[in-house]
């Protein structure tokens, strides 16, 4: 076997011991710091005291769970892997679809080209909607969603949560980490992909929060133990946008297109999914579809909106945010930190968001 592989125009080291790579789902930095100053991820601790690194990355816009798991698996940008969002309108659909399937991905991933070379791998997955990307070139990937249809659960010893239960993303760790001991093999290079249902309900500190990240440190100790290599990292971050009061701070940009004119437009939301119970379908960024004409009223309007920090065309997005430019929209929106958008008022149950939008 060779000492490395050629993915993507970079080289990787074929691990000489099991490796695991965790991705934390909507890890604000804020959360592990908070826990470690308190003294409640002690594994993590003492790991990063014995010569681990703590540093702080920067991810691919928009930050969303499908992009940035794939830039990290596959070591390459949007551009490149061809994935810029949860959701997008592709050339030859009629509507916007889900990115879901492999078909979609333009790069190859580093568990792919491992197992070409002989390697033993394995995705794990605690949201159903990344386990066939995951599994790109005959990866064997499973999802802690759907682990009751596929027999999982005799391999962990427990019954799996539900897709909204605090503990699913600790689920994904066992289901990994019991393959590892139970399979014919060790496994040598092992991908966790976490959900992050917690850190869109509370803030660090919160108890939900507290019991998430003790629970993740508890397993993280057992990877440890059994002598992984731990890589851990995260697809994006988390910030509450919220009024004073509370209440969801968003801007509705089909609401507000049409109040200037441009009323022959599509708005793709690319954080789209089937979990709407996480963040009731608003995003932090959107595509706007329209004529050529009305390009630059659309962006004039837009970039004038308190909380909207980018207004980008086509052209410029591509660079910028090394996006595909054939899967974005005519001009790029992104808002800041404390700001969510939407399609219209009337397309969004903000009942599923009610105890505060993160």
């Amino acid at each position: 076997m060779p000492q490395t592989v050629s993915v993507n125009g970079r080289e990787y080291r074929v691990p000489k011991q099991p490796t695991v790579v965790f991705t934390i789902d909507g890890c604000e930095p804020a959360y592990l710091d908070d826990a470690l100053a308190r003294g409640r991820m002690p594994r993590l601790e003492r790991m990063l005291a014995r010569g681990g690194a703590y540093h702080l990355g920067r991810a691919h816009m928009p930050t969303l769970t499908n992009p940035n798991n794939m830039s990290i698996v596959t070591g390459v940008p949007p551009s490149v892997h061809g994935i810029p969002g949860n959701h997008c309108l592709v050339p030859g659909h009629a509507e916007p679809v889900q990115l879901v399937e492999p078909s979609f991905l333009r790069a190859q991933t580093i568990h792919a080209a491992l197992k070409q070379q002989g390697c033993n791998v394995l995705c794990v997955t605690a949201k159903d909607k990344l386990r066939r990307l995951l599994g790109s070139g005959d990866v064997p990937s499973v999802s802690a969603e759907k682990a009751g249809d596929l027999g999982i659960e005799d391999l962990v010893g427990r019954p799996a949560p539900s897709i909204y239960d605090w503990d699913l993303s600790h689920y994904a760790m066992q289901i990994g980490l019991a393959a590892h001991r139970r399979g014919q093999a060790p496994i040598d290079l092992l991908y966790v992909s976490l959900t992050d249902f917690v850190q869109h309900k509370q803030p660090p500190g919160g108890e939900l929060a507290d019991c998430f990240y003790s629970r993740f440190d508890e397993l993280l100790g057992d990877y440890l133990d059994e002598g992984f290599l731990v890589g851990i990292t995260a697809d994006h971050g988390m910030h509450a946008k919220q009024q004073p009061d509370g209440s969801p701070r968003v801007h509705y940009l089909e609401d507000l297109l049409n109040a200037v004119g441009v009323r022959d437009s599509e708005v793709v939301l690319p954080i789209t999914d089937p979990y709407v119970l996480h963040h009731g379908a608003l995003g932090s960024f959107a595509w706007i579809y329209c004529a050529e004409a009305d390009v630059e009223r659309a962006r004039e309007m837009l970039a004038a909106l308190d909380g909207v920090e980018e207004v980008y065309t086509r052209v410029e997005a591509a660079v910028i945010y090394e996006h595909p430019a054939d899967r974005i929209g005519d001009l790029s929106v992104a808002s800041d930190a404390r700001t969510a958008l939407g399609l219209s008022l009337s397309k969004h149950d903000l009942s599923l968001v009610a105890t505060g939008l993160r």
